[in-house]
């Protein structure tokens, strides 16, 4: 299944190759949580590298927790790749792995990589997103194959609303769950009179772990 993105990947790198752009970046959170499930019990160190050009994008992005030993350490390394329509629809393919395994296949037929169909939607302040597990990989990544994640969004100004629910390894019983609600909001702490840090943050309550996450972080 990694063919799968290899192939989107360079589709989208031998098409379009006006406004090229490649760029870096690392956010530091002070936890990584993802669909409304919380991952390494310590902050989060978050590296990106992404090439852009024209509507295509490829990407690597991951998550390494700052705790050591079983209880804080966490690390994830994914792939990806997305068109993005100009009617603002967008289509991708995104590869989680888990480093501790082989990044190649761990047996014969058997993928360290969970491969995840995207797609997303937004029209004016409406977003929808909708993703699809492709492949069994519960002896690698841990998604069983067909696990499924919807969301809304909804952008108010100052601060925006979403909620979002899936299956397989979103939630706490294997069956479709309600998983994500929550509130986010942004600003810039200025530094300079050209420089200044963008700051996220997030109030967010995953009702089928019954837990409640507030997640603040910085990019540069």
């Amino acid at each position: 299944m990694k063919k799968l993105l290899f192939l989107t990947m360079g589709i989208a790198f031998f098409t379009g190759m006006k406004a090229q752009e490649l760029s870096v970046g690392l956010d530091f959170y002070n936890r990584y949580v993802f669909r409304g499930v919380d991952f390494g019990n310590s902050p989060s160190l978050q590296p990106s590298i992404t090439f852009t050009s024209g509507n295509f994008t490829l990407g690597a992005w991951g998550a390494y927790s700052t705790g050591n030993g079983a209880v804080g350490a966490f690390g994830e390394a994914d792939l990806y790749a997305s068109y993005a329509f100009d009617f603002g629809l967008s289509l991708g393919a995104t590869s989680y792995y888990y480093p501790g395994t082989s990044w190649f296949e761990l047996d014969e037929g058997v993928s360290s990589h969970a491969i995840e169909l995207n797609l997303g939607y937004e029209v004016s302040s409406f977003s929808f997103a909708a993703n699809y597990i492709v492949n069994d990989s519960r002896d690698g990544a841990g998604a069983e194959g067909g696990d499924t994640y919807f969301e809304l969004g909804y952008g108010a100004g100052a601060f925006d609303l979403f909620v979002g629910a899936g299956d397989g390894w979103h939630s706490s019983t294997g069956n479709f769950e309600v998983v994500n609600v929550g509130i986010g909001t942004s600003k810039d702490i200025q530094i300079t009179d050209s420089f200044a840090i963008p700051m996220n943050g997030a109030v967010i309550l995953n009702p089928n772990s019954e837990q409640l996450h507030l997640v603040v972080g910085v990019s540069f």
